[in-house]
């Protein structure tokens, strides 16, 4: 039987393709697989639900930052795969999410969507031992390496928010009174007790603490009684925004000279806006530079080329989760480490003076679960910006 005669450009083709194969034969099959294998982020995000502005702000964050690395040629030849799954900020879907993502798919790092959901899959983080997470809370509880060996916060804990704006207060006006506000939740009584030991230590009385239900509409009680406390600086926490505006609007019209201050979540540019001419002199601590802020930082220059829009806090903070992921990754892969929860773990605990790129203005050092660094900054109405009211502040 006479053979069909195949094409010149078909030759080629096969030709080409025949020495492919052979010159991938020649690499050595580690290459090959380091190569070959995704570098996995995965995410219990809430896209959806209560916690929705974070959320689409986070999932931003983390997608802009993978695309700035595989642009780049990846992390040491690898890819880099994000895998999010929406939560609607409920602890069992984002559990569900995990197993889902991770069932799927050999998942090396995870974001997480609160303090609820980290507190609940650390023993599975434990048993697994190749995942190292962060996340949405800055829950005190979870800077705890024993306990939380392969987790981290993107900043300070809420003990740490408090210490700096302690800090600060301490500085500006030594003596001063500090009335403490908190939602009467986990997330609120978190720093209480331990901040107003170190007011004491700091020479800061602590003179009224008012807890008051998560959304609380009617405060004309409380802010009575903040009113005959007569404080200098009150520090709300455990709220996104409301009652924080009713608390300012009451407590100004019966004569409080207080400043006022508040912590991360209601720290984003668009919250404090909303207050409206009420807000204007807000200060609250913040770990990461706003999106519009104009000091040197090539990061934010990125992000800004990416996003032409304003971008929230919790954008920063997705972006920042992502970039310390994936440092971590690239150190174990440096010194030929497998990706464990534990030598990733390490690697993070030996990032000391790391250039974030303007994210967070100065260098960090990570020795625990948390990056104990912030700065705190004022609300200029008529600017509709925050502008920073300190140096950046080092626990």
């Amino acid at each position: 039987m006479s053979q069909p005669s195949i094409s010149p450009r078909r030759r080629r083709l096969m030709l080409g393709a025949a020495a492919a194969g052979a010159a991938a034969l020649t690499q050595p099959l580690s290459v090959l697989a380091q190569g070959a294998e995704e570098i996995v982020i995965g995410g219990s995000i809430p896209m959806t639900g209560v916690f929705a502005f974070a959320g689409v702000g986070i999932n931003a964050g983390i997608q802009d930052y993978v695309k700035i690395i595989n642009d780049a040629g990846g992390i040491k030849g690898r890819k880099v795969k994000y895998v999010p799954e929406d939560t609607g900020y409920k602890v069992d879907a984002s559990v569900a999410a995990f197993k889902k993502i991770t069932s799927q798919n050999k998942v090396n790092v995870y974001y997480g969507d609160s303090t609820g959901f980290a507190k609940t899959i650390n023993p599975e983080l434990d048993r697994n031992g190749n995942i190292l997470m962060a996340g949405a809370s800055f829950a005190t509880e979870l800077n705890d390496p024993k306990k939380y060996p392969h987790q981290f916060m993107v900043g300070p804990d809420y003990t740490e928010m408090f210490g700096i704006l302690l800090k600060h207060i301490a500085k500006e006006k030594p003596g001063a009174k500090v009335a403490f506000v908190y939602s009467d939740s986990e997330f609120g009584r978190d720093p209480i007790d331990s901040s107003e030991a170190l007011a004491k230590k700091l020479g800061l009385s602590v003179p009224v603490k008012i807890m008051t239900p998560a959304g609380s509409v009617d405060v004309s009680t409380e802010v009575i009684k903040l009113r005959r406390a007569a404080p200098d600086y009150t520090i709300f926490h455990g709220y996104i925004l409301a009652p924080i505006p009713e608390f300012i609007t009451q407590g100004k019209q019966q004569g409080m000279t207080s400043k006022w201050m508040g912590t991360f979540w209601t720290m984003d540019s668009s919250t404090v806006m909303k207050m409206g001419e009420v807000g204007d002199g807000f200060m609250g601590v913040m770990p990461y530079r706003y999106y519009y802020d104009s000091e040197k930082a090539p990061m934010l220059e990125k992000i800004r080329a990416l996003r032409p829009e304003y971008q929230s806090t919790a954008y920063m903070q997705g972006f920042l989760a992502s970039m310390l992921f994936l440092e971590s990754i690239k150190r174990c892969l440096d010194g030929n480490k497998p990706l464990t929860g534990d030598h990733m773990k390490a690697a993070l605990n030996s990032i000391k003076d790391f250039d974030t790129g303007g994210v967070i203005g100065v260098p960090i050092t990570i020795s625990g679960n948390s990056i104990p660094v912030g700065r705190v900054y004022r609300a200029d109405m008529k600017a509709q910006k925050m502008v920073a009211a300190s140096d950046w502040i080092k626990l």
